[in-house]
């Protein structure tokens, strides 16, 4: 009877193992949604390991959110998973206020780097540098997370202190103590210089364009001989799209502002300006540096492009992308923020280069760049004006070969386009 049932197991393990068998030639044919099930299976076979085995007991929540944001941070720096907490945060921030310390950072090659501080908060106040590193927050390192998880731990209560150690070139790391506040962006600040208008806008919120308006028309109703117009995006780090375009339409009397290009031929929107320059055509210089980023260098870019303005100052950041806030049921689930296209400059958009590609880290002796300027995210030296800034060194642009572009999304409800990076 043994001897039976022996070959009777023998036959059923034979048997399953020819059925599980599958020939190379077989697999190639496996259809590609057929695979990705299978890569889900074994993440539910992972996942289900980890809870049954690790040392000691684990959030499920957390890890499969640390696994969506690791899966979206892998594309890009700038796409990554946004909890329902981060995502109602990041809709204060484009309302204009959150709890934080009032840095805008990014992620380069695992480590997080200030873009630049913001006017009048607590890291502006405290020396803090466009182009520094943050390599840890309140003693505990961050290299290797994720920008939304180093964030995180940034942001918090207003009046909580946090002390971040900060790497900067050519000085050994050190430690800033900085104390949380709301951070209340301000949308412009105007003033006159002499004969000339001077604008500094922070950056791209929801309220930037009416506010530059306000503050332009302000300085025109108060000094009617007014000559011309500086208009500072220095450290702007970028914001909304939909503003970037509607502060370049002040100047611009029509046409084209900038080109958004996705992942297929067809995927190509174009955000144009509409009659009527509120300046009506008085000179302009546009201010830039490293710390101005996205948003700020569409702007830049479309005024230096159409001619209607000189740019004066330093090699910008170099983003050159844009993404897309994708809300989950609604929110609830959180979103996701996700690089769906490229942007590009209207000169760029006709010779089809990108409109942006940063390839250094540091500034370079000026000359007249041989592709769009901000297309590779550089600045031109303005002609001498009396009155106006003296001439600063721009840098001369520099050249590399673009990525293809990642997918634009067309058929998910979106919330907005974004351009900025992420603000603590």
């Amino acid at each position: 009877m043994r001897k039976y049932l022996l070959i009777g197991v023998s036959a059923f393990v034979l048997g399953a193992g020819a059925m599980a068998y599958v020939s190379p030639i077989a697999q190639a044919n496996i259809p590609p949604k057929t695979k990705t099930y299978r890569l889900l299976e074994l993440f539910g076979d992972v996942l289900g390991t980890v809870e049954d085995q690790y040392v000691t007991e684990v959030d499920d929540k957390k890890l499969i959110e640390a696994a969506l944001d690791g899966m979206l941070t892998s594309l890009d720096p700038h796409s990554g998973y946004l909890s329902p907490d981060s995502f109602e945060d990041m809709q204060d921030t484009t309302r204009g206020e959150y709890g934080g310390l009032g840095i805008e950072v990014t992620s380069e090659e695992g480590v997080v780097k200030v873009i630049s501080p913001m006017d009048g908060t607590p890291a502006s106040r405290a020396g803090i540098q466009a182009g520094d590193y943050i390599t840890a927050v309140n003693g505990q390192s961050v290299l290797g997370l994720t920008v939304n998880e180093a964030v995180k731990q940034m942001r918090g209560a207003p009046g909580e202190a946090v002390s971040l150690t900060i790497a900067r070139e050519k000085t050994d790391p050190f430690d800033v103590k900085l104390v949380r506040e709301v951070i209340k962006p301000k949308a412009a600040i105007a003033r006159m210089e002499g004969d000339y208008g001077y604008v500094r806008l922070p950056g791209f919120n929801e309220k930037a364009t009416d506010a530059l308006a306000g503050s332009i028309a302000d300085l025109k109703a108060k000094n009617p001989q007014m000559k011309g117009l500086i208009l500072d995006l220095r450290n702007n780090p970028g914001g909304l799209l939909d503003q970037a375009r509607g502060v370049a339409d002040l100047f611009l009397d029509g046409g084209e502002v900038v080109s958004q290009r996705g992942r297929g031929p067809r995927d190509i929107q174009r955000l144009n300006a509409t009659p009527g320059d509120v300046l009506n055509g008085l000179p302009m210089v546009v201010l830039i540096n490293q710390g101005s980023a996205s948003a700020a260098e569409i702007v830049a870019g479309a005024l230096q492009d159409r001619k209607r303005a000189e740019l004066v100052g330093l090699t910008s950041f170099g983003k050159g992308s844009v993404q897309t806030v994708i809300p989950l049921r609604g929110g609830a689930d959180g979103a996701l923020k996700l690089t769906t296209a490229k942007y590009f400059t209207p000169r760029a958009g006709r010779s089809r280069r990108p409109a942006s590609s940063r390839t250094s880290r540091s500034p370079r002796p000026a000359s007249r760049p041989r592709t769009s300027p901000i297309a590779s995210g550089s600045a031109r030296p303005a002609s001498r004006t009396p009155s106006m800034p003296t001439r600063a060194r721009p840098a001369r642009a520099p050249t590399s070969r673009p990525r293809p572009p990642p997918p634009l999304s067309t058929r998910r409800r979106v919330t907005s386009s974004w351009s900025g990076p992420w603000p603590c």
